[in-house]
């Protein structure tokens, strides 16, 4: 196999670090090939990935070789020009961006987007071949071109994912940087595009570094893995033999902290809803029955023990979204340009119980979160919280309300102003509710609710910045429960971290729920997280229900087509 791409003792340090953030890195990617390269948050990956297109802070000092190809030599510590910079990034080089709103424009279309990225490396194309070229790659990562007119708030974070490959794709790049690129993806939509990632590698001889927290996509997509620990490569080798033999404490370590998620295959079910026999559901039953406890959690609540009121009662909630289609479209066909992002939904949680929400991306389990808070009004249906009906209020009655439920986000960082310091972002709850007069009579439960998630008080006067995501996540979630919130809604809260952060946060959140006797409303696209921490389990498809029950019951002994298909895409290591 040809060289493609080698690095040879790469040294980054950032302004005012003390120490190297990457340190003597050396690694190789052969044409064709797949490396994935794993380690916890913080230990240098991102930056390692970014250093190769010149991506870095100003000021950064690098030091190292890099050899591209048989022709392309760099000393990296010299900064290489505007004009090369733009042939080498995306001609030659592409990266895919962990969170994609930091790639896209929320001024431009997603055709603008395109269009921008063919115009400036490929001037020749004639508009109708580029917008040709660029509606064929849409439709290559499962976005319809008919939506490019589209803005990116329109999208779910997974389709917005989506667009931010497809960008990348454009220029049929010979080595391609993905950043976590499934992160916000489910497991069907991240296996058909990591699936297609492989093919187009295998076709054009393209390399893949493959940055990701996520074992079970490596152990299936990647031939070869490098550990990386402290701005370090502790470990490297062929994938198999990493996963089966790994010599290294961190890569133990690792692989002990992955939640781990096995299911027989499922055949697939002609019949919409039902199971194929009953002896599919005997072998899945038998497969439940051969598991640990750790791995296959009973459920805590059965029927008889739940009290006779649920806390949340949800009836034929419906959100529909008017999007593409002109006005003449719409008289022509009142369908044109709806999007049923929820529709005539039913389901109900009870006090102290996880349910969980689960589905591809863009299936409406954002949008049912959202609803159910009021923070989107719903057009029709029926939402109590402690018999309370919160669709019939406004004003100062739901926001009065608002302080017992809670949303922790799947971004941390978004959802925390990056000019207010940890102390500030916690305690800004308790003024808008009125719970405290001042700043000063917030400091006890600030620093109180902090303790409880694991930060110290030497956490309140840093900004997010100073955080990593593991850091951020707890933030967010000591700041969703400093009003004692009886209900939480946790929109994927834990798909941007690493495996060992992951667990940690799980348990805390688990914890917590104990301690302050909460209810969880978990949206989620990680059926191993799922299977982990829910007691019962809703699968949602194109804004519907179409499966719910306890959590054994779903992912053991699923009836519905489509359930099936999600537990066939899990990754398995």
């Amino acid at each position: 196999m040809d060289k493609l791409l080698t690095v040879d003792a790469l040294t980054i340090q950032y302004v005012g670090s003390a120490l190297p953030a990457v340190e003597g890195v050396s690694l190789s990617i052969g044409s064709g090939e797949s490396l994935g390269l794993v380690g916890e948050s913080g230990c240098g990956k991102s930056t390692l990935g970014r250093s190769l297109i010149q991506l870095l802070p100003a000021g950064s000092q690098v030091e190292g070789r890099l050899d591209f190809g048989k022709d392309i030599s760099l000393d990296l510590i010299q900064p290489l020009s505007e004009q090369w910079l733009q042939h080498w990034r995306g001609e030659k080089i592409a990266l895919i961006f962990q969170d994609p709103m930091t790639r896209l424009n929320p001024l431009m279309t997603i055709e603008a987007h395109g269009l921008e990225v063919l115009r400036s490396h490929l001037p020749k194309l004639s508009s109708r071949q580029a917008k040709q070229k660029l509606y064929e790659t849409l439709a290559t990562v499962r976005i319809d071109p008919k939506r490019a007119n589209q803005y990116p708030h329109e999208f779910s974070g997974g389709m917005r994912q989506r667009v931010a490959i497809a960008l990348a794709l454009l220029l049929d790049p010979a080595l391609l940087i993905a950043d976590e690129p499934t992160t916000s993806l489910d497991v069907t939509v991240a296996a058909e595009i990591l699936q297609e990632l492989t093919e187009l590698r295998q076709q054009r001889q393209m390399g893949l570094l493959l940055i990701t927290h996520d074992l079970g996509l490596v152990a299936k997509y990647c031939d070869r893995i490098a550990v990386m620990y402290d701005g370090a490569i502790v470990e490297t080798g062929l994938t198999k033999q990493i996963l089966a033999q790994p010599q290294h404490p961190y890569t133990q370590q690792l692989l002990n902290s992955v939640i781990h998620f096995d299911v027989p295959y499922f055949e697939p079910s002609t019949s919409k809803g039902t199971a194929d026999s009953a002896n599919d559901r005997e072998s899945a039953q038998d497969f439940k029955a051969t598991k640990t406890k750790e791995i296959i959690r009973e459920p805590k609540s059965e029927q008889g023990d739940r009290p006779t009121l649920p806390l949340l009662e949800v009836k034929q909630l419906t959100k529909h979204f008017m999007v593409g289609a002109n006005f003449l479209a719409r008289l022509a066909d009142r369908s044109a340009g709806v999007v049923k992002a929820v529709d005539r939904i039913n389901f109900k949680i009870w006090p102290g119980e996880i349910m969980g929400l689960i589905g591809e991306s863009g299936s409406g389990k954002s949008t049912t979160g959202r609803a159910i808070l009021q923070l989107i009004r719903p057009d029709s249906g029926s939402v109590k919280l402690n018999g309370t009906e919160l669709t019939k209020l406004r004003g100062g009655k739901l926001r009065k309300l608002r302080s017992q439920m809670q949303m922790i986000f799947q971004d941390p960082r978004a959802c925390l102003n990056p000019r207010m310091n940890v102390f500030r972002s916690v305690a800004d709850p308790l003024l808008i509710h009125q719970r405290v007069a001042n700043l000063q009579a917030a400091r006890e439960p600030v620093f109180d609710i902090l303790a409880k998630v694991g930060l110290d008080s030497s956490f309140a006067d840093r900004l997010p910045r100073d955080l990593s995501g593991g850091q951020l996540q707890r933030v967010a979630i000591a700041r969703a429960l400093i009003t004692q919130p009886s209900f939480i809604i946790c929109d994927e809260p834990v798909s941007m971290l690493d495996a060992t952060i992951q667990a940690q946060t799980l348990e805390l959140m688990r914890a917590l729920k104990e301690e302050f006797k909460l209810t969880y409303l978990f949206i989620t696209h990680d059926l191993a997280v799922a299977n982990f921490f829910c007691d019962r389990i809703a699968v949602m498809q194109q804004g519907k229900i179409v499966e719910q029950g306890k959590t054994n019951q779903v992912l053991y002994a699923p009836q519905h087509p489509y359930t099936r298909s999600l537990l066939n895409s899990v990754p398995r290591l």
